[in-house]
């Protein structure tokens, strides 16, 4: 490409990078950049070449840089910059004029006059026929809501997207119809499908609501932001349990293995007398490791609980039902008696929530800390270990 197109694409990228505020999520410098890329795109394959080209890429790098001073009529606030940059690099004032006119097929409703017009409106609208429209789309509604505070439900979305998509849209040129129609077409059948499910979503949810209308006297439904905040403490501490349950099953393993090799082929050695060096560091290697076992079986060693409740135990509110210790020899009836109770309470159910949750917690302290004893005692062993051996064949050099 040109000098001048370098120049053009260095003052935009600045002025875009700079100037341009950040609320323009879609009309930004990577839509711009995007809309260049598909005016070249089309060029190529319409065979445009020489000044053409250059007008055409020009205004593409342009056509949206009027944001930085307005979004109402940005296109002419495109040009009178357009115009001011062009100046001072020597363009004719029918040049200008030509990138001008361009410029100005980019707007909403305008129609195309000339092929380079057409060009320029294709590739201003590529992201219709784009595997990533609803990304775009996304963009470009988070846009209007920042900066012309219009908002929309997902069904008024859905109804002006197909509504630009079956009423004020086409494509112009041979390349864009040859190449773009029948992905525009999946998308357009997309928001088709979009719509129809949220109808049927929209149908559902008045189902459900005329539902709770007629259950308002009962039960009160929880909040969703405690369900959530119950469920990720939960599932964290859930998680906590696995992990120290893994530690202490690796230390366990670890030290089987290190007490089963002392076995059959440390402790048979010690029966020679030439051996009695190794009966100190030995004793000590292996007390450590036997210290480790036990210590990690009571990491992971469950508790037992009674399993039973009454129904007084329910009524004053004495029993945690989430919790199968609470419940495991008790009969069906008895225990869907008791959930069905506790679910007709909201504070009995948030109750017994708080109070899983916090014995899991007592759980877990148990756990990490004679995890972290473990840890301490196998990390020592390993140290004192190898210090009396090191210390015992010391001494059998020395010994004549």
């Amino acid at each position: 490409m040109s000098n001048i197109i370098n120049e053009v694409e260095k003052f935009v990228y600045n002025l875009l990078s700079e100037k341009l505020h950040a609320n323009y999520v879609y009309h930004n410098l990577s839509h711009t950049q995007r809309v260049v890329e598909k005016t070249i795109e089309i060029s190529e394959d319409s065979n445009i070449k020489g000044d053409d080209l250059e007008n055409l890429t020009i205004a593409a790098w342009f056509h949206d840089v009027g944001f930085t001073v307005s979004d109402e009529n940005h296109e002419e606030e495109s040009i009178k910059i357009a115009s001011e940059f062009l100046k001072s690099l020597n363009f004719s004032e029918d040049r200008i004029a030509a990138i001008g006119n361009l410029i100005l097929a980019t707007k909403m409703n305008s129609i195309p006059k000339n092929k380079l017009e057409e060009v320029l409106r294709d590739a201003d609208s590529a992201h219709l026929a784009s595997k990533n429209f609803f990304d775009y789309t996304s963009l470009l509604r988070k846009e209007w809501e920042l900066v012309l505070e219009k908002t929309y439900s997902n069904k008024e979305w859905i109804a002006l997207n197909l509504a630009f998509f079956t009423q004020k849209h086409r494509y112009y040129t041979e390349f864009a119809l040859r190449n773009w129609s029948k992905t525009k077409d999946k998308n357009l059948a997309k928001l088709l499908k979009n719509q129809k499910k949220l109808k049927k979503e929209n149908k559902k949810f008045r189902q459900k609501k005329e539902a709770l209308d007629i259950k308002k006297n009962k039960s009160i439904v929880p909040e969703r932001g405690v369900e959530t905040m119950f469920r990720v403490a939960l599932r964290n501490h859930i998680t906590l349990s696995d992990i120290a349950d893994t530690k202490a099953n690796i230390l366990l393993s670890v030290n089987a293995i290190i007490v089963s090799l002392a076995l059959s082929s440390l402790l048979p050695k010690l029966d020679n007398p030439s051996n009695s060096h190794l009966f100190v560091p030995t004793i000590i290697f292996v007390g450590f490791t036997v210290i480790s076992i036990i210590l990690s079986i009571l990491a992971t060693r469950p508790n037992v609980t009674e399993g039973k409740f009454t129904k007084d135990d329910v009524a004053k509110r004495k029993v945690n039902l989430l919790f199968f210790g609470n419940f495991h020899q008790m009969k069906l009836d008895d225990f869907e008696w008791g959930i069905s109770e506790m679910m007709q309470d909201r504070d009995y159910l948030y109750g017994s929530l708080t109070k899983d949750l916090y014995y899991l917690g007592l759980v877990l302290n148990r756990k990490y800390k004679i995890l972290r004893i473990t840890y301490t005692v196998f990390m020592t062993g390993i140290i004192v270990s190898v210090i009396a051996f090191a210390v015992s064949f010391s001494f059998q050099e020395i010994t004549p």
